[in-house]
């Protein structure tokens, strides 16, 4: 675990995010990092207005499946949506599935 450095910067992007997301953005800009790993949609669109590239859990789903890592997602899928409440739109639901050529 690491904290940003530059905690004023942290503390303009607490007037939107929480302070998890604000505080993943400010760091993830101090490292350069190539991805941020976010899911919510104010952080995304906050951490995309710096520049920053984000992908979600289900990009990394997707991706891991691609290469070849998982066999399939829609298992993986429907334990976070029932065992920690992941919370997902039917239509991505059903978008992520056909992305991997998997049905619902």
């Amino acid at each position: 675990m690491q904290s940003a450095t530059d905690q004023e910067f942290v503390n303009t992007l607490r007037a939107e995010l929480d302070p998890g997301e604000a505080e993943a953005i400010a760091l993830a800009i101090e490292l350069n990092a190539d991805h941020l790993l976010m899911d919510e949609r104010l952080g995304r669109a906050a951490a995309m207005r710096v520049g920053l590239q984000v992908t979600g859990v289900l990009g990394i789903l997707i991706a891991a499946k691609r290469n070849n890592l998982i066999q399939e997602v829609k298992p993986l899928l429907d334990a976070l949506i029932e065992q920690v409440g992941f919370w997902i739109d039917a239509r991505l639901y059903a978008e992520v599935l056909q992305a991997v050529d998997e049905s619902a």
